[in-house]
């Protein structure tokens, strides 16, 4: 059989085989996509082409290639040979992408080139023959893509900073003991925006406002226990967690979490932005606290501004007395206990310094990881698990949705994630990736989310290289199961009595039987 690349190379008969690639940058442009098919489609017609195939990128940005599956994807059929279209059609350069390296831009398209596929860019003005023009107007339209992309950043940032020190909140979910007020142009209040809620009218804005008098008056408990009885973030997080309560997001109290309340300005009132930067897709830096945007009395505080000083004092005291040296052999000490760093294992880690002492000290983590030779690639290659494992609860999810209608179930999905099947029963899952530990073991987690208190939770575990999934555990609502499950390959019938090789037992729960009528 004749491989993609050996029909290309034949003289076509017939239209001209092509692919079309879309993209829009926000779910706004809901019609961006289907504007750009139109002129694509017209463009075919003009020059007898076929449109056979589409790769789209929606509510996706085009300052680099991570997370644009439908240009990977359409890259690699490429590279494979699997390509059975000659030509590529673009709506124009900056649809490709905004690259801030032009040569990044070029390089894609030449992978097209080298694969015998050519890229058209269909509403522009000039035909990418290869030519010395084209070539020059290319490079053009390549460098003002990029360059819009650092204007737009640059008003949207001056933008943003206008509305913080207005107090306006500009992102972010509110955190234990907070909510997010919507209020109109007039700054009278509209309603209390549940997580994953936002604002729909381009004219409003969002504040913080105290949450329920049960999370606050916590919050003010934990600013006592540690200004005025001198307990540690350690003991703090043991009494919450031995009272049952939980985080805004349904977890344990670790030490980190208690310091992000006793260090963060809003409990206080204070509205600060601008503390970290993630321009333009780059790498995420810690600024200093001169390029911090500050808005004081912003909110309703929790806490006396007073009390949160002095919490923040006792806090940066601590570590005041020990030398850059001292410090980095702490860090060295820290790595050789756990093999690895990162802002939220520095932040548990009850004898070492909080993770900003080292951003202050040294103008970042990564410096002070340069410092004792430590290059975090577990850190990054975390990161694309993380975005990996999300895209793959949101198919996963997908699917069970279908499943459960082919079912004849009746199925309805709330904004996060929790099912409500037939009005009887509720259900939520959980992808659990595999670890394996330094002896060559298997272990998945697996956290229980007691804050949408589930009926059933679907745990479901991938395989050695998270690549599919292993198994399932359908839990139910009781009272005898930890918080968090850590799992083996064996758990012992307690646990493996929920195990099950697939969903069908889950989905015969679901479906729905016809009784007959009796005659």
């Amino acid at each position: 059989m004749r491989s993609a690349k050996e029909r290309n190379c034949e003289t076509p008969k017939g239209p001209v085989r092509a692919a079309q690639y879309v993209r829009m940058s926000t779910e706004h442009q809901q019609y961006s996509t289907e504007n750009q098919m139109d002129v694509l489609r017209r463009y075919a017609e003009g020059r007898s082409m076929q449109i056979i195939r589409t790769y789209s990128d929606e509510a996706r940005s085009g300052l680099n290639i991570e997370g644009r599956n439908g240009l990977r994807q359409l890259l690699s059929d490429v590279e494979a040979s699997r390509a059975d279209y000659t030509d590529v059609l673009v709506y124009d350069v900056s649809r490709w992408g905004r690259f801030q390296d032009v040569d990044e831009s070029a390089y894609y398209e030449y992978i097209c080139k080298r694969g015998k596929v050519r890229v058209h860019y269909c509403a522009e003005q000039f035909e990418n023959d290869g030519s010395l023009s084209s070539s020059l107007l290319k490079t053009i339209k390549r460098t003002m893509a990029g360059e819009y992309s650092r204007e737009l950043s640059v008003k949207v940032f001056a933008g943003q900073c206008r509305l913080i020190e207005r107090g306006f909140r500009q992102g972010g979910s509110a955190g234990y003991g907070l909510r997010r007020q919507l209020i109109d142009q007039d700054r009278n209040p509209k309603e209390i925006l549940t997580r994953g809620k936002h604002k729909s009218i381009q004219t409003d804005r969002v504040i913080l406002v105290p949450g329920p008098e049960s999370e606050t008056q916590v919050v003010r408990e934990v600013y006592d226990l540690f200004t005025q009885k001198q307990s540690t973030e350690k003991d703090i997080a043991a009494q919450l967690n031995e009272r049952g309560l939980v985080t805004d997001l349904g977890r344990r109290w670790t030490v980190g979490v208690v310091r992000q309340i006793l260090t963060n300005p809003k409990y206080a009132g204070a509205n600060v932005y601008n503390r970290r930067s993630f321009k333009l897709k780059r790498k995420r830096v810690a600024n200093p606290p001169e390029m911090w945007i500050r808005c004081d009395s912003a909110f309703t505080p929790i806490v006396p501004l007073e009390q949160f000083t002095q919490a923040l004092a006792i806090i940066e005291s601590r570590h005041t007395h020990l030398t850059d040296e001292q410090l980095l052999e702490r860090l060295r000490d820290l790595l050789a206990r756990i093999g690895e760093l990162s802002g939220i294992l520095i932040d548990e880690a009850e004898d070492m310094p909080s993770s900003t002492v080292y951003q202050s000290r040294f103008g970042g983590l990564t410096r002070a990881y340069a410092l004792i030779d430590y290059t975090p690639l577990r850190d990054l290659r975390y990161i694309e698990i993380n975005r990996a494992m999300r895209e793959y609860h949101r198919n996963h999810c997908s699917q069970i949705l279908k499943d459960l209608r082919n079912q004849g179930a009746e199925v309805r999905e709330g904004n996060s994630g929790l099912l409500e099947i037939n009005r009887e029963f509720t259900a939520s899952l959980i992808i659990s990736r595999c670890r394996e530990t330094l002896t060559g073991k298997y272990r998945w987690l697996i956290g229980l989310e007691n804050a949408l208190d589930p009926d059933i939770t679907i745990g479901a575990r991938l395989t050695p290289g998270n690549e599919d999934i292993l198994d399932y555990y359908l839990f139910p609502k009781i009272e005898t199961l930890a918080a968090q499950l850590r799992l083996a390959g064996e758990n012992g019938v307690l646990l493996d009595a929920y195990r099950f090789e697939n969903l069908d037992f889950f989905f015969s729960m679901a479906r729905r039987t016809r009784i007959e009528e009796i005659p």
